[in-house]
């Protein structure tokens, strides 16, 4: 089954985009705060996630665009995950105290939007090879 093998590879590199995004927040929060080190965290997170999906998840799909087009195709259609996951953020951060709180807050995010992201990014951006 295709669409299992490319959502489990999505959440594989989701992972991965977790430990980068959580690790953008720290380095970025003494100076940007957790709100505005959240946006930076999520931007390189995102950044990374397209390049290991395009190779990997998706490779057998390609976009047929530029790889600069494809890039903003992809973080555009992120968006839509982006704000699911940045209120989830948000509401977890009222709800959990404590160093580990933003770390907890980009987990709950991540999982909230990762069904609106495989969607987007299978059907949307990464469509062209699509055969019927």
């Amino acid at each position: 089954m295709r669409i299992g093998r490319e959502f489990l590879s999505f959440a594989i590199v989701g992972a991965l985009g977790f430990v980068v995004d959580v690790g953008v927040l720290y380095l970025a929060s003494p100076h940007l705060g957790w709100y505005g080190g959240r946006i930076v965290s999520w931007w390189v997170a995102a950044t990374a996630t397209w390049l290991l999906n395009r190779h990997f998840t998706f490779r057998a799909r390609p976009s047929g665009r530029s790889i600069a087009l494809e890039y903003a195709h992809y973080m555009l259609t992120m968006a839509g995950g982006a704000l699911v996951n940045y209120a989830a953020y948000v509401l977890t951060l009222r709800w959990a105290g404590g160093a580990w709180g933003p770390a907890l807050g980009v987990a709950v995010g991540s999982c909230a939007g990762l069904a609106v992201n495989f969607l987007s990014a299978r059907y949307l951006v990464f469509r062209a090879a699509r055969r019927p």
